[in-house]
Protein backbone atom coordinates (compact mmCIF):
# COMPACT_ATOMS: atom_id res chain seq x y z
CA UNK A 1 0.00 0.00 0.00
CA UNK A 2 1.22 3.56 -0.38
CA UNK A 3 0.34 6.55 1.59
CA UNK A 4 0.29 10.08 -0.17
CA UNK A 5 0.36 13.27 2.24
CA UNK A 6 0.45 16.41 0.30
CA UNK A 7 0.61 20.09 2.08
CA UNK A 8 -1.44 18.61 4.95
CA UNK A 9 -1.41 21.66 7.58
CA UNK A 10 -1.89 19.92 10.63
CA UNK A 11 0.57 19.82 13.46
CA UNK A 12 0.66 16.48 14.04
CA UNK A 13 1.38 13.15 11.73
CA UNK A 14 -1.98 11.52 11.25
CA UNK A 15 -3.00 7.96 13.19
CA UNK A 16 -2.62 5.62 10.25
CA UNK A 17 -4.30 1.85 11.40
CA UNK A 18 -1.57 -1.16 10.44
CA UNK A 19 1.51 1.04 9.76
CA UNK A 20 3.56 -1.93 8.88
CA UNK A 21 1.52 -2.74 5.79
CA UNK A 22 2.87 -0.17 4.04
CA UNK A 23 5.82 -0.14 1.20
CA UNK A 24 5.77 3.26 0.17
CA UNK A 25 5.21 6.88 1.05
CA UNK A 26 5.11 10.06 0.17
CA UNK A 27 5.28 13.22 2.61
CA UNK A 28 5.34 16.29 0.71
CA UNK A 29 5.42 19.58 2.36
CA UNK A 30 3.55 18.85 5.30
CA UNK A 31 3.47 20.81 8.49
CA UNK A 32 3.94 18.09 10.96
CA UNK A 33 5.92 19.17 13.98
CA UNK A 34 7.57 15.81 13.91
CA UNK A 35 8.02 12.67 11.38
CA UNK A 36 8.36 9.89 14.64
CA UNK A 37 5.40 7.96 13.79
CA UNK A 38 7.10 6.70 10.98
CA UNK A 39 9.09 4.27 12.90
CA UNK A 40 5.64 2.16 13.10
CA UNK A 41 6.21 1.98 9.40
CA UNK A 42 8.45 -1.07 9.08
CA UNK A 43 8.08 -2.85 5.49
CA UNK A 44 8.52 0.55 3.32
CA UNK A 45 10.86 0.31 0.53
CA UNK A 46 10.52 3.63 -0.86
CA UNK A 47 10.26 6.84 1.03
CA UNK A 48 9.84 10.58 -0.22
CA UNK A 49 9.87 13.52 1.87
CA UNK A 50 9.90 17.37 1.32
CA UNK A 51 9.93 19.70 4.43
CA UNK A 52 11.93 17.13 7.02
CA UNK A 53 10.97 18.28 10.17
CA UNK A 54 13.18 16.47 12.87
CA UNK A 55 16.75 17.50 14.08
CA UNK A 56 18.52 13.79 12.71
CA UNK A 57 17.71 11.01 11.11
CA UNK A 58 17.48 8.35 13.95
CA UNK A 59 13.67 8.34 13.34
CA UNK A 60 14.72 6.62 9.43
CA UNK A 61 17.43 4.68 11.00
CA UNK A 62 14.96 1.52 11.85
CA UNK A 63 13.29 1.46 8.46
CA UNK A 64 15.52 -1.19 7.37
CA UNK A 65 13.56 -2.04 4.25
CA UNK A 66 13.64 1.13 2.22
CA UNK A 67 15.34 0.69 -1.01
CA UNK A 68 15.08 4.22 -2.36
CA UNK A 69 14.90 7.33 -0.18
CA UNK A 70 14.42 10.79 -1.11
CA UNK A 71 14.69 14.00 1.17
CA UNK A 72 13.74 17.57 -0.14
CA UNK A 73 14.79 20.45 2.59
CA UNK A 74 16.60 18.82 5.48
CA UNK A 75 17.49 21.87 7.11
CA UNK A 76 18.17 20.79 10.64
CA UNK A 77 20.45 17.96 9.81
CA UNK A 78 23.76 17.93 10.66
CA UNK A 79 24.63 13.81 10.56
CA UNK A 80 23.84 11.59 7.92
CA UNK A 81 24.85 8.83 10.44
CA UNK A 82 22.04 7.50 11.57
CA UNK A 83 21.60 6.56 7.50
CA UNK A 84 24.44 4.41 7.45
CA UNK A 85 21.86 1.71 9.13
CA UNK A 86 19.64 1.67 6.06
CA UNK A 87 21.92 -1.63 4.87
CA UNK A 88 19.26 -2.33 1.93
CA UNK A 89 19.24 1.05 0.42
CA UNK A 90 20.48 1.72 -3.17
CA UNK A 91 19.27 5.30 -4.35
CA UNK A 92 19.22 8.06 -2.18
CA UNK A 93 18.67 11.64 -2.60
CA UNK A 94 19.14 14.30 -0.72
CA UNK A 95 18.31 18.46 -1.51
CA UNK A 96 18.18 21.79 -0.28
CA UNK A 97 14.88 23.33 -1.58
CA UNK A 98 15.21 24.67 -5.37
CA UNK A 99 14.99 28.29 -4.20
CA UNK A 100 18.22 27.95 -2.06
CA UNK A 101 19.97 27.18 -5.07
CA UNK A 102 19.94 31.20 -6.22
CA UNK A 103 20.66 32.27 -2.57
CA UNK A 104 23.87 29.73 -2.43
CA UNK A 105 22.43 28.40 0.93
CA UNK A 106 23.40 24.81 1.93
CA UNK A 107 23.02 22.00 4.20
CA UNK A 108 26.27 21.34 5.96
CA UNK A 109 26.95 17.89 6.77
CA UNK A 110 29.90 16.40 9.65
CA UNK A 111 30.49 13.77 6.89
CA UNK A 112 29.57 11.87 3.68
CA UNK A 113 31.75 8.83 5.33
CA UNK A 114 28.29 6.81 6.36
CA UNK A 115 26.64 7.10 3.13
CA UNK A 116 29.79 5.39 1.61
CA UNK A 117 29.87 2.49 3.88
CA UNK A 118 26.19 1.29 2.75
CA UNK A 119 26.78 -1.91 1.10
CA UNK A 120 24.44 -2.46 -1.70
CA UNK A 121 23.83 1.74 -2.28
CA UNK A 122 24.38 2.25 -6.31
CA UNK A 123 22.69 5.97 -6.53
CA UNK A 124 23.66 9.24 -5.01
CA UNK A 125 22.06 12.47 -5.08
CA UNK A 126 23.63 15.53 -2.74
CA UNK A 127 22.24 18.41 -4.08
CA UNK A 128 23.29 21.57 -1.65
CA UNK A 129 23.91 18.84 0.65
CA UNK A 130 27.77 19.40 1.70
CA UNK A 131 30.55 18.31 4.29
CA UNK A 132 32.32 20.90 5.98
CA UNK A 133 35.10 20.51 4.06
CA UNK A 134 33.22 20.56 0.67
CA UNK A 135 35.54 17.29 -0.57
CA UNK A 136 34.39 14.08 -1.63
CA UNK A 137 37.23 11.95 -0.72
CA UNK A 138 34.86 9.51 1.50
CA UNK A 139 32.56 8.49 -1.46
CA UNK A 140 35.60 7.75 -2.97
CA UNK A 141 36.02 5.03 -1.03
CA UNK A 142 32.77 3.29 -1.79
CA UNK A 143 32.55 -0.06 -3.26
CA UNK A 144 29.10 0.19 -4.97
CA UNK A 145 28.20 3.26 -6.12
CA UNK A 146 27.75 3.42 -9.84
CA UNK A 147 26.61 6.78 -10.37
CA UNK A 148 26.50 10.35 -8.13
CA UNK A 149 25.52 13.73 -9.18
CA UNK A 150 26.39 16.56 -6.45
CA UNK A 151 25.84 20.58 -6.90
CA UNK A 152 27.17 23.27 -4.49
CA UNK A 153 30.66 21.43 -4.27
CA UNK A 154 33.66 23.17 -5.53
CA UNK A 155 34.52 22.15 -9.11
CA UNK A 156 37.61 20.09 -8.73
CA UNK A 157 35.95 17.99 -6.65
CA UNK A 158 32.84 17.09 -8.72
CA UNK A 159 35.79 16.30 -11.28
CA UNK A 160 36.91 13.89 -9.38
CA UNK A 161 33.63 12.31 -8.95
CA UNK A 162 32.79 12.32 -12.68
CA UNK A 163 36.36 10.36 -13.18
CA UNK A 164 35.32 7.46 -10.32
CA UNK A 165 31.37 7.04 -11.19
CA UNK A 166 29.26 7.26 -14.11
CA UNK A 167 26.85 10.87 -14.04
Amino acid sequence: MHLALTRDKAKAFPVVSDPASYTSARIWHCSYRTLAPLQGFSSLQKLEIATYPDLSFDILSGLISLRTLQVVHLPHISSLLPLARLTNLLRLSLSTLPSWDASGKVTIVESLAPLAVLPVLEGLELFGVVPKDRRVDALLNSKTLKYVRVSKYPKPEEQRLRATFAA
